[in-house]
């Protein structure tokens, strides 16, 4: 009995593929390329969405601090003035003054 079990199981052995087929290959690297395809670009897009978003949102953040300012009876007219008063830090100044400009109490993209 147990030499019919190990002889089975030699058979089993011999008929197993021991590895993929060149065709078969060829198909997964194909299916990955196509996924690349699609997905690449569309990560691209999704970077420039953030960075605008990213930027709207800092604008608005800009536009709260200069009307609380002016609300506080300061005329602000540069990112200086508004960082004197402590309004924002020297980070956000900076980064403003990169992208944005004060115009009669309005942020506006440059």
């Amino acid at each position: 009995m147990m030499k019919k079990f190990k002889d089975l199981v030699k058979k089993l052995k011999m008929q197993t593929v021991k590895g993929f087929t060149l065709i078969e290959m060829v198909i997964v690297v194909a299916i990955i390329a196509i996924l690349l395809i699609l997905v690449v670009p569309n990560l691209t897009n999704q970077k420039s969405n953030a960075e605008a978003k990213t930027d709207e949102a800092f604008q608005t953040t800009l536009q709260s601090q200069v009307t609380l300012a002016e609300e506080d009876g300061k005329k602000i007219t540069s990112w200086d003035q508004l960082l004197e008063a402590k309004y924002i830090s020297e980070k956000q100044a900076k980064k403003a003054q990169e992208k944005f400009v004060i115009t009669n109490g309005e942020v506006v993209k440059k």
